[in-house]
């Protein structure tokens, strides 16, 4: 039991830096056609909750939207970053990332691929989805203004999301495999 307590708060520390890594070095904004860019901040949230549960990817989900509010608040990119200091918007969205990846994921799981792509769509559109949702309730954005950013920034985000997560998980999971039917 220690150790796996000890290997999931590892996880949660590694995933939750390599969001914040992502976000820091601009690596995890794709840019995009639309002007915007597609964000992939998310997946170490999806990746950790499939690996290693809901409560993990709680975790990585908060490092995540904690990141998101102090980067909105000391170094924003455009006018709408002021609304991401409000940890309505920031924060609590993002943990729900995590639990619903994993649900998707575990209820899925006989079918491996199929189960990890729609885990990182699901995870994906759960960011999009309450996020834009946040916005919405506290009047910040007309709601017929977010249908074109769901369909041109929201779903190809998922499609990248389920990609990631298919790869990153389908090679992690298949290395101890390979490393024990090796005998030396």
């Amino acid at each position: 039991m220690p150790n796996e307590r000890t290997r999931k708060v590892v996880v949660t520390g590694v995933l939750g830096a390599i969001a914040v890594f992502l976000g820091l070095t601009r690596l995890g904004f794709i840019p995009w056609f639309t002007g915007a860019s597609l964000t992939i901040m998310h997946v170490p949230v999806i990746i950790g909750a499939v690996l290693e549960g809901p409560v993990v990817g709680l975790g990585i989900g908060f490092i995540f939207g904690a990141f998101s509010m102090l980067q909105a608040a000391i170094a924003p990119t455009g006018p709408a970053d002021v609304w991401f200091t409000n940890p309505l918007i920031s924060v609590i969205p993002r943990l729900f990332i995590g639990p619903v990846a994993w649900w998707v994921w575990h209820t899925l799981e006989r079918w491996p691929g199929i189960s990890l792509l729609i885990a990182g769509v699901a995870g994906s559109l759960t960011n999009t989805i309450l996020v834009l949702g946040a916005i919405g309730l506290l009047g910040l954005l007309p709601w017929p203004a977010m249908l074109p950013i769901v369909a041109f920034n929201g779903i190809p985000e998922a499609v990248a999301s389920a990609l990631l997560t298919l790869a990153v998980v389908g090679a992690y999971r298949r290395l101890p495999r390979r490393a024990q039917g090796a005998r030396l």
